[in-house]
């Protein structure tokens, strides 16, 4: 869930609470405030009562004319006190029972004790109260209807910076040595955020840099000395006076050599690549090239006695000729090294993907760390950068590669989705 969502349904959550606890403070309140009123407008009533039976020695009518009650009912109590409380009564004019609040005493006349009970109507006092609430939670809907729109446009503009800096950290590619767009804000935190990351970024892409332009300076510097050894080396071998022993030795040297050697290629053709230095671009046929390469590798198959089954479909692509070459000889080298001698090579051309199936070892290779640097098997003669090189190549293209097994084949698929 977005942080943003999650504020939204705190302070919502937040708000709505305190707004139903100040509803029903404020709704006792106003009752409190109300019954109050009524009970002093019924404290005054009761005064008038006594005062009008001072002054005109009868008891007044029992009915007056404001819905007001006043009843008269003899006791022989000498003492009451005054009391409040809630009834109900019916009232005459609409001669239907209504809520009520009543206030009874004892007053004296003629020496006749009477216990007066004085009804007044709560109806206009219970209106105001309903009528109070329905405002209340009107507002209440309103305020938290404002409060979603609020938090759903402004805290996402808001948040606009960060969501860009985020976009930018994920569109990060470390070979492409572009550094980080990120805008100003009006937020001192973001602008703190981006100053970090644009700092962190540069510092990566400067190492990376100076890494690539060391694996760069080595790989070259190594070809004179490489080459001047292999000839030294060639020399040697075709001296006739070499004991078998020393020519052993010497053909030792010579393999470990060459592999120096392709490695040092194979390293100087992955810079060139991540820092897109090869750019023949060109339009061709893939099928084509892929017989081409079924030619070329054809007496290995033969001699490892391979099952080959070949199925191209028509395949146009725009990329250099030179990768698209060393992409499938490292995709043919790994399927024929790997594979066992009767074992099965097939290989699948369609519109959306190229495929190679092989048989091999049972086990599964780590998806994880196939298509990284110096992954091979203990047996293998190769350099171990074959798959990183198909790898690079693939994203050079934007194209994906992926190592699955399937009924003791093992897959290597590129899709050109």
């Amino acid at each position: 869930m977005k942080l943003s969502a999650q504020y939204t349904r705190a302070s919502i959550i937040i708000a709505v609470t305190v707004l139903i606890i100040g509803s029903i403070i404020y709704f006792f309140t106003i009752n409190y405030i109300a019954r109050t009123q009524l009970d002093n407008d019924l404290g005054e009533e009761i005064e008038e009562v006594v005062a009008y039976i001072n002054t005109n020695h009868h008891l007044p009518k029992q009915l007056d004319f404001d819905e007001d009650i006043t009843v008269f009912i003899k006791t022989n109590k000498t003492q009451l006190p005054v009391r409040y409380f809630d009834t109900t009564y019916v009232n005459p004019k609409e001669d239907e029972t209504q809520p009520g609040r009543a206030v009874s005493g004892l007053i004296t006349l003629n020496n006749q004790h009477y216990q007066v009970i004085i009804t007044e109507s709560r109806e206009a006092t219970e209106y105001l109260i309903q009528f109070i609430s329905l405002i209340t939670i009107g507002l209440m809907v309103v305020l938290v209807f404002i409060l979603f729109l609020t938090n759903r446009f402004i805290l996402n503009g808001l948040w606009k910076p960060f969501y860009k800096t985020l976009i930018e950290i994920k569109s990060f590619n470390i070979s492409d040595n572009k550094n980080l767009e990120l805008i100003d804000t009006k937020v001192d935190e973001f602008n703190e955020l981006n100053t970090a990351v644009l700092t962190m970024s540069s510092n990566v892409i400067n190492d990376f840099q100076n890494l690539k332009q060391y694996t760069d300076n080595a790989s070259h510097e190594m070809q004179t000395p490489l080459a001047v050894i292999t000839s030294k080396l060639d020399i040697l071998i075709q001296d006739e006076t070499l004991k078998p022993e020393q020519y052993k030795q010497i053909n030792d040297i010579y393999a470990a050599t060459s592999k120096l050697a392709r490695l040092n290629q194979s390293l100087l053709l992955l810079v060139k690549i991540e820092n897109n230095l090869i750019d023949d671009i060109d339009t061709f046929n893939l099928n084509t090239c892929v017989e081409d390469k079924i030619k070329q590798f054809n007496e290995l198959i033969t001699n490892k006695k391979i099952d080959l089954e070949v199925s191209l479909a028509s395949k146009e692509i725009t990329a250099s000729k030179y990768l698209i070459d060393i992409l499938l000889n490292n995709l043919f080298s790994n399927a024929i090294r790997h594979n066992i001698a009767g074992g099965k090579l097939i290989i699948t051309l369609t519109a959306d993907k190229l495929v190679f199936k092989n048989s091999g070892l049972p086990q599964t290779m780590d998806t994880n760390t196939i298509f990284e640097r110096f992954q091979k098997s203990n047996k293998s003669e190769g350099t171990g950068l074959g798959l990183a090189i198909v790898k690079n190549i693939c994203n050079r293209y934007k194209w994906k590669i992926c190592y699955s097994m399937d009924n003791q084949l093992h897959i290597f698929q590129v899709d050109f989705r």
